[in-house]
């Protein structure tokens, strides 16, 4: 028997339904903090099109907040603390942003981002090189092989040396490079970048740091134009260095690339609006169409005819004048409706969805159709947790959505009685965004929230006071790490149950979580309960 995922598409849909498939781009930016990386998103949104007007994120202080920051206090902070999604058409491709957080505190969010995008633009900062959350992030990436492109960003400032750069990139990262372009002095010396990939010389005007400097075609870089445009010693060791790029970096391959072997690397300065356009131009052309998606049953084609798709993020109260919560679904598969009838695996029910939404950060309009690659947002009840798989054909369960065991725990105490309600609800939303875990003490019932970074408790503090009128407090909690508890001994259980009953709670969800005050603890307790097995992750 045929297997009904692969039956052939209908001729008169299959050709706008490839041919959108083809023109899809999904892609991530990830960076240390302050990196640049959301910068670098308004221009590249600047240069599409999608708006008149970028704003700067620049230390704590935000004189026209970033598109992509919408969330009060990342306006405030002058960081992002969420991911966010945006999407907009260039040169005939439909592209796909997820801007993620750089701090590690938010890490979470960002891993979970990554197995919803199919490649990614990492962000490095001329002046720091490689720093601890890049290793981490490219480290998720290579695991996946997901196809790398570098920007090494603020090359208006005095930096590393181009070379020396490459080879703490290459050494820190463990990743195969290829320059696409390659600057032309440094901070006050300057003067552009040369780009390999279209040969052309684009000129740095520092005096209107608002205007891309003008591009002129040089194929031959022993042409006297060179001179006349960057002067003698300039030009001269543009030549040494390009001849010392070609004869020690391989040439670019594009299945390389998309294989995640070979990295392309840009070099520009995003505030400035240099050099992004280049990398926006190359992106489009080299960067890799919807891929197929590992779900338990088989992997999943993004030309298959069936809808599926996966949430990797819900949002609590994107829009606080309606208290809306709206999940994010990568559409792996298929076509995604408007009005159609969709199976909610875990559930085991059917949804329909009225008004499903296409994002440009804040901005949300209603869309139709979705194809594979797009991120559609759905209005939620509270029907889906981070993971949930929805289809419009058998049931499926994709794989590798990361969850963490929190390594932060802390009291949660309502400060006004008065707003009980509201502190309850707020808590239920923002916990089912995945950032921060709700765990209630069999003992007493009193409330711990755990987390992987302890800025989420100021995140949390922040929008439950903003977003929902509650305030709270916090105390410290002891605990060393969350650990979901499975036993085949219900005898051995009842007595775990007796002598820990201090250090257990039930998750969100009602099951079973022990909190252990030590790693010798967690030792001794395994050592003494052998038939009990303790998770360090939910098993969603």
């Amino acid at each position: 028997m045929l297997n009904p995922y692969l039956r052939p598409l209908k001729t008169t849909y299959s050709v706008t339904f490839q041919e959108e498939i083809l023109r899809r781009r999904t892609f991530g930016i990830v960076s240390h903090p302050d990196a640049g990386k959301t910068t670098l998103t308004e221009k590249l949104l600047l240069f599409g099109g999608a708006i008149q007007e970028a704003g700067a994120v620049k230390s704590n202080k935000v004189k026209k907040s970033a598109t992509s920051d919408f969330m009060e206090i990342e306006k405030q902070r002058g960081i992002s603390v969420a991911t966010s999604v945006m999407a907009f058409e260039y040169l005939g491709r439909h592209i796909n942003i997820l801007d993620t957080p750089g701090h590690k505190d938010f890490a979470e969010d960002t891993y979970r981002t990554l197995t919803a995008v199919d490649s990614v633009i990492v962000v490095i900062d001329v002046a720091k090189g490689v720093e601890a959350q890049t290793k981490k992030l490219v480290a998720v990436c290579r695991m996946r092989d997901t196809p790398i492109i570098v920007f090494i960003n603020k090359l208006d400032r005095e930096g590393l040396d181009g070379f020396d750069l490459l080879d703490e990139i290459e050494a820190s990262l463990e990743l195969g490079l290829c320059p696409m372009s390659w600057p032309i002095g440094m901070g006050q010396r300057f003067q552009g970048v040369y780009n390999l990939w279209e040969k052309h010389l684009l000129l740095y005007d520092g005096q209107d740091k608002q205007r891309v400097g003008d591009s002129i075609t040089i194929d031959d870089l022993s042409s006297s134009e060179l001179e006349e445009r960057i002067g003698e010693e300039a030009a001269a060791t543009l030549r040494e260095e390009i001849k010392l790029i070609q004869g020690v970096y391989p040439k670019f391959d594009k299945e390389a690339y998309q294989a995640g072997q070979l990295c392309p690397v840009f070099f520009g300065s995003a505030l400035n609006n240099f050099g992004v356009k280049d990398l926006l131009d190359c992106f489009v052309d080299i960067a890799p169409t919807p891929q197929p998606k590992k779900a338990e049953e088989r992997m999943i084609q993004p030309h298959e005819s069936v809808f599926s798709g996966f949430i990797f993020k819900i949002h609590a109260n994107i829009d606080p004048k309606h208290r809306s919560r709206i999940a994010f679904c990568k559409v792996v598969s298929g076509q995604f409706e408007r009005n159609n009838n969709y199976l909610h695996v875990r559930e085991n029910r059917q949804l329909k969805f009225s008004s499903p939404l296409t994002f440009l950060a804040s901005k949300k309009s209603i869309v139709d159709v979705a194809y594979p690659g797009d991120i559609v947002g759905l209005p939620d009840s509270g029907s889906f947790r981070i993971g949930d798989s929805l289809t419009s054909g058998d049931p499926l369960h994709f794989k590798g959505i990361p969850s963490f065991s929190p390594e932060h725990f802390r009291f949660i105490n309502n400060e006004d009685p008065m707003k009980s309600k509201q502190l309850a609800k707020g808590i239920d939303q923002l916990m089912d965004e995945g950032v921060a875990q709700l765990f209630t003490l069999t003992s007493n019932s009193r409330k711990v929230i755990g987390t992987v970074g302890a800025l989420q408790y100021e995140v949390i503090q922040y929008r439950l006071e903003h977003e929902y009128g509650a305030k709270c407090s916090y105390e410290p909690f002891q605990a060393f790490k969350a650990c979901w508890v499975e036993s085949t001994d219900e005898q051995e259980l009842k007595g775990f149950k007796i002598l820990k009953t201090r250090q257990l709670a039930n998750d969100k969800h009602g099951r079973l979580v022990f909190l252990p005050d030590s790693q010798f603890s967690l030792q001794m307790t395994q050592e003494k309960y052998p038939s009990i097995t303790f998770h360090e992750q939910s098993g969603e």
